[in-house]
């Protein structure tokens, strides 16, 4: 499993659009994907509804986890999230 701690940049948190980008590009992985406060239990990332109801503001930490999968590269996925949450242009 991977794992990478990001800060969510977004002004509306990871809500709304931006969860909705994020979500949809979870859902491209083949692998199971998570998401979870610092030092919460990882919910679905795929699940829009799991992922509002994680309620991430702004400036807030997140943490997204890769399944293992033979055919999925963590690295690149875990980049492509972490820019989506990353950067403020989602809002």
């Amino acid at each position: 499993m991977a794992e990478r701690r990001v800060k969510v940049a977004s002004p509306v948190g990871l809500h709304a659009r931006p969860a909705a980008l994020f979500v949809q590009a979870a859902a491209r992985v083949p692998a199971d994907v998570g998401i979870a406060r610092p030092d919460g239990d990882p919910v679905n990332a795929k699940s829009i509804l799991e992922v509002l109801g994680l309620d991430v503001r702004q400036n807030e930490e997140i943490r997204i986890i890769v399944g293992e999968r033979e055919d999925v590269d963590a690295d690149v996925v875990l980049n492509e999230l972490e820019e989506l949450v990353a950067e403020s242009e989602g809002a």
